[in-house]
């Protein structure tokens, strides 16, 4: 009989490293140092002069000297030295910036386009023409980067927010949630997508787009390229829905409250929420970011519950071994620690001022990190591979798993928020 394999020590395993980092980042951007972010956002000429500028090349100089930083003495406990990883990094992080700055121009914005879709073009762009060469392999870290981010966005979830939303908002999210994961994750199977991208599928339709698959794929140790796949899906599905939901709730009539609250479980951002729900009245808008607030803050609920489901799946099948703890602990996505911990803290500990003043600092460096990763995720794809992934299936699951949601949620919106059940809240 083999042998077990060996458990590496925390300091080689990239989850504890991305759990030790990311708690660095929160935690001396929130109570020692909070560093000036470069510009990324812009529109015409004057924007373009201001992006080009001295002052805003030294800041990008210094973010990515601090993210080298931070990711080189992380990983120099795997065995990489900063040496291998220098010259890779570099390339890596100028992709980074530069689908930062595509998505920041304010036609782009305008439209809903996210930062993940250009770094993940600009990967691709570059594995599929030259290639990945030797020198730049070492620096292809896609799941220290999105680990770290994701302990970093545990600082936006604040559960004081969910309070203030009121029941509603929370009923609303858990109902939706739960049902339109069920039913998304029984049409995959039908349409025989496999578990792994089911769950990352529906997952996304769920709760909140890129980042809820970003954390599924993290609590299960999905592919990498599912991942991407999925991501392209909920970006492209985003722009017309933006755009369409406020027309069809202004042309159907619905009431503010009930259409701001449709959005809101919908819509896969905090943005396009705001955006969208703008174009009906400020009450719409209310509405539908507490919806959104209530939905987020399940993330890391859900992706705990996925992970552990998935390492007991095969003992209640019948299909695999017994899992013990250790073994349930060994597979568990210490990430989610990490992500649950910041949460708590931010919530909980830390001074409302203090957290306020910190925000968009952690946004802008949990961004960053994002866009790494997903040019990591583009630099280890193909094209063909993207484009035949499941032969279709999962794209055909996605959108059948979405008219659900938008069918769904409309119906909750209108019961929870349109006075039929209970009196409707007083956002007016």
């Amino acid at each position: 009989m083999s042998s077990p394999p060996e458990r590496k020590p925390w300091w080689a395993n990239e989850d504890w490293l991305a759990v030790v980092t990311g708690g660095v980042v929160l935690a001396v951007a929130t109570l020692a140092w909070r560093p000036a972010l470069p510009l990324l956002k812009w529109g015409g000429a004057s924007g373009a002069a201001q992006l080009l500028a001295a002052p805003n090349l030294l800041k990008l100089a210094t973010l990515g000297a601090l993210l080298l930083g931070c990711s080189a003495l992380a990983l120099a406990g795997t065995g990489l030295s900063w040496r291998r990883l220098l010259p890779g990094f570099v390339v890596i992080f100028s992709l980074a910036m530069a689908a930062q700055v595509l998505a920041g121009h304010a036609a782009i914005e305008a439209v809903g386009l996210e930062h993940v879709i250009f770094g993940l073009c600009l990967g691709l762009l570059v594995s599929n023409t030259m290639g990945v060469p030797a020198w730049l392999a070492p620096a292809v870290r896609t799941e220290f980067y999105i680990k770290t981010g994701l302990v970093i966005l545990g600082s936006s979830l604040l559960f004081q927010e969910i309070l203030q939303a009121g029941a509603l908002g929370l009923v609303q999210a858990v109902l939706v949630v739960a049902a339109v994961w069920a039913f998304a994750f029984w049409l995959a199977r039908r349409l025989r997508v496999d578990d792994e991208f089911a769950a990352m599928l529906s997952t996304a339709v769920s709760i909140c787009g890129v980042s809820a698959a970003i954390a599924a794929c993290g609590a299960i140790q999905g592919d990498r390229r599912k991942l991407s796949y999925i991501t392209t899906l909920v970006l492209l599905c985003a722009v017309p829905m933006m755009v369409l939901m406020p027309w069809a709730a202004k042309h159907w009539g619905l009431d503010e409250l009930v259409a701001g609250a449709w959005l809101g479980g919908t819509l896969d951002t905090s943005g396009s929420v705001v955006a969208a729900g703008a174009l009906i009245s400020e009450p719409a808008m209310k509405a539908g970011v507490i919806v959104k607030f209530s939905q987020n803050v399940l993330l890391g609920v859900a992706a705990f519950l996925l992970s552990l489901w998935w390492s007991l799946r095969g003992q209640a099948s019948g299909s695999g071994p017994r899992v013990g703890v250790a073994v349930i602990w060994d597979r568990f996505p210490k990430f989610l620690i990490g992500f649950i911990a910041a949460s708590l803290v931010f919530s909980f500990l830390l001074e409302p001022a203090r957290v306020k003043e910190a925000k968009g600092t952690l946004a802008g460096l949990r961004n960053a990190w994002f866009a790494l990763a997903f040019v990591s995720i583009g630099l280890e794809s193909r094209f063909r591979d993207l484009v035949g992934l499941g032969g279709g299936r999962p794209a055909f699951a996605f959108l059948g798993a979405q008219a659900f949601n938008v069918v769904w949620t409309l119906l909750l919106a209108w019961l929870l928020f349109g006075g039929v059940w209970v009196p409707a809240p007083a956002l007016r």
